[in-house]
Formats: C-alpha cells, structure tokens, sequence
C-alpha cells in the first residue's frame, strides 16, 4: 500500500499557538454543493478522504483552503498523481491516517489494521462507504470518522460532512453538517 509520510516532515506542534480547525468531505465524485462552502469558510483546511472525482474538484477546494487527500476507487490518474492512497501525519499533537476503502470501526482491512497497529494513530478517516460514522474504538484507542458522502453520486440519501478541532493532544468540538442530496449536478 503506498503510503505518504509526512511525519517527519511537519513543524513541531509545540510551536502552534493557536487550535486547528478542520473539515472533512468524502465521496464528493467531482460534485461540490455551493452549501459545502458555507460549512467549510472557518476551517483552517479540508481532508478529503477520497473518490473526489476529478482533478478540477481538487483543485477547486485546494484554492478554498489547504486540502490534504487522498485518492479513492473512482479516481482517475489525474487524482492519483497528485494524491496518495494513504496519509500518515500528524496535526499538532495528533497522529492522522487517512484512506479512502479502510473498512468500518473495528473491521478494518487487512493493510489498514496492520499500519494501525504499527503506527497507533489517534485519529482514523476513511470514506467510501457513504455512512456517516464517528465511533471512538477502545481497542485501537483510535477516534474512527468517515464523512459519509459530500456528493451526489451513490445511494445516500443527504449530502454529509465533518467539522471538528484539534488544540494540542486534544480533538474537541466536532459538529455534523446534512444537506438535502439534490438531484441536479451543479458542476
């Protein structure tokens, strides 16, 4: 599994004075609601954990703010060769692994349960399955999210996505965004 690691690429968290805000979108399959933006505007950057779509999309959000992603099982070699299978990083005092298939809270995939174990993240987003989830998982003492689906591509019923704050060691403040899923592709 190809696996970016930034981890010993990012400043020290000792020197942020100030708490991250992030937002995290999934499945968005090269649709972004004009309402994402509106949930989005405060956040200090966007993961994307996958099936963006396109390139565009990327780009799109990119310029909205800092986006960290990855590529899904839709994405074309636009999306892969300027985004990972897999991040691996830390957000100020937090450890982050981001995939698009990963499996669900406890029942992970065979590859994503071994860098688990291996590398003990706080933090695990994954995409792909459409469901919202936040579930913190004793066992591998990990806090699971998966956005549910920011796009209009796939049978969930309202568009979903995450909002959420780390400040230091701590993930605090996390907040749900459901929008009515339209049936008009606004590209």
């Amino acid at each position: 599994m190809e696996i970016a690691d930034g981890l010993n690429q990012l400043p020290s968290a000792k020197y942020n004075l100030f708490m991250t805000r992030i937002g995290i979108i999934s499945d968005t399959h090269g649709y972004i609601n004009p309402k994402i933006y509106d949930f989005l505007v405060n956040v200090d950057e966007i993961w994307h954990a996958g099936d963006i779509g396109n390139i565009n999309t990327a780009d799109t959000l990119a310029k909205f703010k800092p986006l960290c992603a990855v590529y899904g099982n839709i994405d074309g070699q636009d999306v892969r060769s300027n985004y990972p299978q897999t991040q691996l990083f830390f957000k100020e005092d937090v450890k982050v692994l981001m995939t698009h298939i990963g499996g669900t809270a406890g029942q992970y995939t065979s590859e994503i349960k071994k860098i688990i174990q291996k590398e003990c993240p706080q933090i695990f987003v994954c995409g792909h399955s459409h469901i919202l989830k936040i579930k913190y998982q004793t066992k591998e003492k990990l806090l699971h999210l998966n956005p549910g689906a920011a796009g209009n591509a796939g049978f969930h019923q309202v568009i979903t996505m995450l909002r959420f704050e780390i400040d230091g060691k701590d993930i605090k403040n996390m907040e749900i965004m459901e929008l009515p899923r339209s049936s008009k592709i606004l590209d």
